[in-house]
């Protein structure tokens, strides 16, 4: 299911901070990872530095310090178990958390001593989606398909204006990382149309909400600028 645009997958249990999952794996073991929403709060990740366990470890125990570019907090077991390995990945690209914090952004794969049960403190995807939407409004998170490097607010200007600063940022991140483009132009979604179609950039995603167009826009490696017939439709890429 999705919750104010924060995924939020049915086949694993939750801590009720709203800040990790946990996957049982039929072996026994465990995968356990952020979730979105918790992450998109952090923002970007830039290092995870691991503790070095040995047995089991108590439930509350840090098994690793995440850094964002907001902060750094540690990410603790929510029950008793023995820790396998830790997510290699994560060591060159922590951003993968952010990226893809179901799936191969994980953190810690475990093993543990008994099945898990609600008692523990757990909860299903059902059970958290209510808090789950009182986190996201009262800390005004944004969930997006791909991290953005940064948020460009850009109120009371004309598009001819948001878009020559767009250009300008863009041209001073990675292909394929992405920018928030926040306007309050009602002409923006046309604007923006033309822009994909004139630079060969993506939008990924756009949203509107309380006067506000919010585009999140990723840079591509290689842009192919596109053309309009008159009547809007493609034309044919002459190559």
């Amino acid at each position: 299911m999705e919750v104010e645009d924060c995924p939020l997958p049915e086949d694993r249990w939750y801590d009720r901070n709203l800040e990790l999952w946990l996957r049982p794996e039929p072996d026994g073991t465990a995968r356990i990872g952020m979730t979105a929403s918790w992450s998109a709060f952090l923002g970007r990740i830039l290092r995870v530095e691991f503790r070095t366990p040995r047995g089991v470890q108590s439930r509350g125990w840090s098994l690793a310090t995440v850094e964002s570019a907001r902060t750094a907090v540690p990410f603790r077991l929510p029950l008793d178990a023995e820790i396998i390995a830790p997510n290699p990945v994560l060591a060159e690209r922590p951003r993968r958390i952010n990226e893809d914090p179901y799936g191969d952004g994980w953190i810690g794969h475990l093993r543990l001593p008994r099945p898990v049960e609600p008692e523990i403190g757990l909860a299903t995807a059902a059970e958290i989606r209510e808090p789950l939407i009182d986190q996201i409004r009262r800390r005004h998170i944004q969930c997006w398909p791909l991290p953005p490097e940064q948020e460009m607010v850009e109120i009371g200007l004309e598009c001819s204006a948001i878009f020559a600063k767009l250009d300008e940022a863009l041209a001073r991140i990675a292909p394929g990382e992405a920018i928030v483009l926040v306007t309050d132009d009602p002409t923006s979604p046309i604007e923006i149309a033309r822009w994909t179609d004139r630079t060969g950039h993506r939008v990924r995603a756009a949203r509107r909400g309380q006067g506000l167009f919010k585009f999140l826009v990723e840079r591509v490696e290689r842009p192919a600028p596109r053309r309009r017939s008159a009547s809007g439709e493609l034309e044919p890429d002459p190559g």
